[in-house]
């Protein structure tokens, strides 16, 4: 690949390991939190993982709140109540525990802590004037890198939107990876995180802002989700494969954070937000379907890909190699048992306009390796639809 120049930043420190959670108290002190303002939905609640974290802060006498007042679709009105709250009861420092949702909205309360306005004014791209308050990122789930990404995705209810705030101050200062907090997760959120994290890697390798240092993480991450993500499916006490898969999801935030990812996450948002899909399952549903409609824009990278998933290519060509890609993919989504179609979800031809319209706002189509027009985003669904490849030639214009 020819590179001309290229920025790579994180800032975010990462703490991985079996039991790490233990060293929470740990790390608050060394960021100089006094109180903890604890963000976790109700099922990481419920779950009883905040109890593993208040515990270990109750032992070295750091007090805290906690906040679990979050929807699976992070609301924004769910950030300015945190932030009420957080503010009143002079918590200094978050800790944000659970999947993206939780995570998203630790970050975003991080922000405004320390910030002017309303979380609101910083949707886009480098907007926040100020660093956030420290955040310690806790996942429980294997897919969104929320814990390293410079962005939080939020919902506008009222007007079915997702907004994305993007900043590196918006990174948490802390990375606390636990592989033991992810063997309780059932299949289904296993796959389905599993298959964003994916996606992630992916997109971001085959795009066209990709360079040197993101291509590594995309490779080591999609060799890890290759060699575990099923395992960790069909064996959740596998801690070797969960903590496979909690890295992979990590290391290919690392990847995309700086490259952005392609159409497959275009379509997701507008699709998640209007007709309710978990995200991990329309990224899932997407991604082999948006690769076959890209393969020919980078067919180096996706023979590269089949190599990586197992497919045998040595006396195929370089086209022929790639296209076994899409299947691979196709393959594995199946395994982990998701086999739904955007039909599944009440999808229709006449939902279409809208949904390719707002896609192509994303600042995703920039960057992916073959320019689509808006017939070609409406195949991509058609072909997702009824879960097989287009027959036909992919429109150009």
């Amino acid at each position: 690949m020819s590179v001309n120049s290229f920025r790579y930043e994180i800032p975010t420190v990462v703490e991985f390991g079996v039991g790490k959670i233990k060293s929470l108290h740990e790390q608050v002190k060394a960021l100089g939190g006094s109180k903890v303002f604890i963000v976790g939905d109700s099922g990481v609640v419920r779950a009883g993982v905040v109890d593993r974290l208040t515990e270990v802060l109750e032992k070295s006498g750091i007090p805290y709140v906690i906040f679990s007042e979050i929807e699976a679709d992070p609301a924004i009105e769910s950030v300015d109540k945190g932030v009420e709250i957080a503010l009143a009861e002079a918590c200094d420092i978050v800790v944000g525990v659970g999947g993206g949702s939780s995570l998203d909205t630790a970050k975003a309360i991080g922000l405004m802590l320390n910030n002017p306005g309303n979380i609101r004014d910083y949707v886009g791209i480098n907007l926040v004037p100020r660093p956030a308050a420290p955040v310690i990122a806790v996942p429980t789930t294997a897919g969104t890198g929320s814990e390293m990404t410079i962005w939080s995705v939020l919902s506008d209810k009222k007007a079915k939107l997702k907004l994305s705030v993007g900043s590196v101050y918006n990174c948490p200062a802390v990375a606390l990876l636990d592989p033991g907090l992810t063997v309780s997760l059932p299949p289904n959120i296993t796959a389905a995180t599993g298959m964003d994290a994916l996606t992630h890697a992916l997109e971001s390798y085959v795009n066209k802002a990709t360079q040197p240092i993101s291509e590594g993480l995309s490779v080591q991450a999609m060799k890890m989700i290759s060699k575990s993500l099923r395992l960790a499916v069909v064996q959740s006490e596998n801690v070797g494969a969960r903590s496979d898969m909690i890295l992979a999801s990590l290391i290919a935030a690392m990847a995309f954070n700086s490259t952005r990812l392609g159409l497959a996450h275009a379509l997701a948002i507008p699709l998640g937000a209007h007709f309710k899909i978990p995200h991990g399952v329309v990224n899932a549903i997407l991604l082999p379907e948006v690769m076959a409609y890209n393969v020919i824009g980078n067919v180096d990278k996706f023979a590269e890909i089949a190599e990586i998933f197992g497919e045998r290519t040595q006396h195929l060509s370089r086209r022929e190699a790639a296209e076994r890609s899409v299947e691979a993919i196709r393959k594995l989504k199946n395994d982990v048992g998701i086999t739904q179609t955007l039909s599944d979800f009440g999808v229709g031809e006449e939902h279409l306009d809208f949904i390719v319209e707002e896609a192509m706002l994303s600042g995703n189509v920039p960057v992916n390796p073959r320019k689509p027009f808006l017939e070609d985003l409406k195949n991509i669904c058609r072909a997702a639809m009824r879960n097989e490849e287009v027959k036909s030639p992919v429109l150009l214009n």
